[in-house]
């Protein structure tokens, strides 16, 4: 539930503009089974694709057989390495490196499409073979022969920093790719040597595979148009535009004109789907060469080993207080696993997870440093929150283990630190500069909202049961709102509009989103505004969705659209009106003439444009407009989180009883909407607090969580009911005064879980806990307590 908080909402008398909480118009499709996705999509003579992923973590390859292969029943096309080598083929660079930004020179990577000499994780590609059918093409992939000379392999982050682990790529050094720090190390050293205490954590973030709901796909063609080639790629993408531009550039060396992408509907992302895989490219390639259609469908097994992990970071974390429980210094050593390659945007959160660090807490002393490290596992990517819950988890376990150790407890230690409200603009020590916000009260109201008061008699209640009950409070801040953005808006003659997104939707709601905006600023009706997305020949030009930006940039741009189209109309309508330019006034879309009742609506104005003889006023035929956002300044969305757990000592088992959370996100277009996206991050960040782990065995590098009998996925009876509330404070960096949602519960969900857990366990003499919180390892845990009390003194 959200209760709106009496904060003022859009007043648009027709329920559907800003602030209305209105269903989404994208639901009716997707609820009765018309959605479309890559995998509805067929074309007449598709041949299908089955890639022979490394079953080895690090090894040369000796030799590759595919003569038994190519000779089974519908094969068409078997594809190596060398092939690819001796096509000219290139592979899949970073989107950037720290240095692209001023940042410290670091060691690059190169994916192939397939690999042809060393493989560095299991899930690397190094065999495509293409047949008539599905069943055909994976027949015929157990009949390639692949010999593989292995090599040692590490797994860790920091296993990979020792410095007797294997080299995973020649020349470079220790295994590690780069190293980001902020801060100053020299005033940090002075806060901690005049502190009053100093709280010390060594912490490791697991890594999560995004599971989506859709595995990824891919289908490609290569067609003729007028003796030019053009290849066409189906993707399950969140961003399109970003797709079509490392694959026409890095891999086949064509222009971007000469290959379309088109991603329709998308069956979760979560930033995993932001970025083109080996797969896209094969199909391209092999539709080429064959002259027909190559579809690609990922199993389950080959998306939990092929798909870009997230997470895997290990930190060993220190705080410096003074004798009053004010915060004076933060220091953090970490390590951040890469995997075997420098894959799409994992750069970001990298960077954000020391970036983030400070959070909604006035630190004046920070040294923070982290090293980005190879390992023969699967590439990390960005992934929901993306280094943002990283950091989260970092200082709000700090944040616990001081007000445990003072004795101020959990909330005074942190209205001891937070900043205030008079003192934003706030500038942080890493960079960033926030804006807005009201962190102690977003704080209260969680409280309130959760009954903070009431736990005594809730725990006597768990107590009389045999469990025992513990809770929590984390305050969280994230960046929302990264690179520029394009919107379009393109009228037609009835009057209706089409928006052109450079945003991709794929369970955002932008479709019902975009279109409240536009009503409510150009009072079109919402069935004549239709949303367009996901094909680059359709839209000119986008960067996608990911990093909860499309809410500021889409709705800047098509704010900046929509004042354009009221300037190009104004003319046009003062010459229906028989008045001057100057006279014109708009709004509630509707053109007036100043001091008359004489009105024309915006969609009349627009009919004008398409007039079969001439265009009045002198105006253009035909009216489109374009909007674009910087990006400069990101917002802040911030909020709070209470959780309360039982626990029961015998089993291990836990259960969540009360989760709240109170949410600031500016300006919200559809509270709805935002509610959804809070619950949906909840729910990722408490699989990842208590059962999502990608597990590979440190010896051999071999995945131990390929399936869903292994890999803990959340299950509804485990989410408990969310009560939350939305809390409308204006970014004042956009003029809609928006802030992001998508990521927000996500952030702040697993050490919210996780010190609600301590703090039942303490009492049994727990006191340090590693994610995820199994009940076999909490149970391991309370024995390994109870045996410690049981020794002699």
């Amino acid at each position: 539930m959200i209760d709106q908080g009496g904060n003022g909402r859009g007043g648009n008398v027709s329920g559907f503009g800003i602030g209305q909480a209105v269903r989404r118009r994208e639901d009716h499709r997707f609820l009765t089974g018309a959605g479309s996705y890559v995998g509805d999509v067929k074309r007449a003579r598709m041949a299908h694709m089955c890639v022979i992923y490394s079953d080895q973590a690090h090894a040369d390859i000796v030799r590759i057989d595919v003569k038994a292969a190519m000779e089974s029943p519908g094969v068409l096309l078997v594809l190596t390495g060398q092939d690819a080598e001796n096509e000219g083929l290139g592979g899949l660079p970073p989107y950037f490196m720290p240095e692209d930004a001023g940042g410290p020179p670091g060691f690059r990577t190169i994916r192939p499409i397939l690999v042809s000499d060393r493989v560095r994780c299991v899930g690397d590609r190094v065999v495509a073979v293409i047949a008539e059918t599905a069943d055909q093409a994976r027949d015929a992939a157990e009949a390639v022969e692949i010999e593989y000379s292995p090599r040692p392999c590490v797994t860790t982050p920091d296993g990979a920093a020792a410095s007797d682990a294997p080299e995973i790529w020649p020349g470079c050094e220790g295994n590690r790719s780069f190293t980001l720090a902020f801060g100053d190390p020299e005033r940090t050293d002075e806060a901690f040597a005049r502190s009053a205490f100093v709280v010390r954590l060594d912490l490791r973030n697991n890594r999560l595979s995004a599971n989506s709901i859709e595995p990824r796909c891919a289908l490609g063609e290569f067609v003729m148009n007028d003796g030019d080639g053009q290849y066409i790629l189906h993707t399950s993408s969140q961003n399109p535009h970003g797709v079509r531009k490392m694959l026409a550039n890095s891999v086949l060396a064509i222009p971007e004109t000469c290959l379309r992408v088109i991603s329709p509907d998308v069956g979760g992302g979560f930033g995993m789907k932001a970025d083109p895989y080996p797969e896209d490219a094969l199909v391209l390639w092999a539709a080429r060469k064959l002259g027909r259609p190559v579809r690609w469908i990922a199993s389950r097994s080959e998306s939990l080993a092929g798909d870009n992990h997230g997470r895997d970071q290990v930190a060993s974390a220190q705080m410096a207080f003074d004798e009053n429980g004010r915060a004076i210094g933060l220091r953090v050593r970490a390590y951040h696993a890469l995997g075997a390659y420098v894959a799409s945007a994992t750069v970001a959160p990298i960077t954000f997870s020391m970036r983030m660090l400070p959070g909604v807490y006035d630190i004046p002393a920070i040294d923070v440093r982290t090293s980005a490290m190879f390992t023969n596992c699967s590439p990390t990517g960005p992934y929901r929150g993306a280094g943002r819950p990283e950091a989260c988890f970092m200082l709000e376990r700090l944040m616990d283990e001081a007000g445990r150790v003072s004795g101020l407890g959990q909330v005074e230690i942190r209205r001891r630190n937070l900043i205030a409200e008079q003192a934003l603009p706030y500038a942080t020590p890493t960079g960033f500069t926030y804006d807005s916000g009201d962190f102690a009260g977003m704080m209260d109201k969680c409280l309130e909202l959760a009954d903070w008061e009431g736990f005594a008699a809730r725990r006597q209640a768990s107590e009389g049961r045999g469990l025992v009950r513990g809770r929590a409070v984390t305050c969280y801040i994230e960046s929302a709102g990264v690179f520029n953005e394009r919107m379009e808006l393109r009228f037609d003659p009835s009057g209706g509009v089409s928006i052109l997104a450079g945003t991709h939707s794929h369970g955002q709601g932008h479709a019902t989103a975009f279109a409240q905006l536009i009503h409510d600023w150009l009072g079109i009706p919402s069935e004549q505004i239709r949303h367009v997305q996901g094909d680059t020949d359709a839209v000119t030009f986008g960067r996608g969705t990911y990093a909860a930006r499309s809410s500021m940039l889409a709705s800047t741009a098509l704010r900046a659209a929509a004042d354009e189209a009221i300037a190009r109309c104004s003319p046009m309508a003062a010459s229906i009106l028989e008045t001057d330019v100057d006279a014109v006034l708009f709004s509630e879309g509707l053109f007036r003439a100043a001091g008359t009742n004489r009105t024309v609506s915006l969609q009349q104005v627009v009919r004008g444009f398409f007039a079969p003889m001439g265009v009045p006023g002198g105006q253009s035929l035909g009216l489109s407009t374009v909007g674009t956002a910087g990006g400069e300044a990101p917002n802040f969305p911030n909020g709070a989180h209470v959780c309360e757990v039982e626990v029961d000592p015998e089993t291990g088992a836990i259960r969540i009883d009360r989760y709240t959370v109170v949410d600031d996100v500016g300006k919200a277009i559809n509270p709805m909407i935002c509610e959804g996206q809070i619950i949906g991050g909840i729910a990722q960040g408490v699989g990842q607090a208590l059962v999502e782990e990608v597990v590979y065995d440190p010896a051999t590098g071999q995945l131990l969580s390929g399936s869903f009998s292994d890999y803990g996925m959340l299950r509804t009876d485990t989410m408990p009911t969310i009560a939350a509330r939305l809390e409308e404070i204006p970014c004042k960096t956009n003029p809609v005064g928006v802030k992001g949602v998508g990521e927000s519960g996500t952030i702040a969900a697993p050490p919210t879980v996780v010190n609600a857990v301590l703090d039942a366990l303490r009492p049994l003499g727990v006191t340090d806990l590693q994610m995820p919180l199994t009940s076999a390892r909490i149970w391991s845990a309370i024995d390994a307590a109870a045996s410690r009390k049981a020794e002699p003194a």
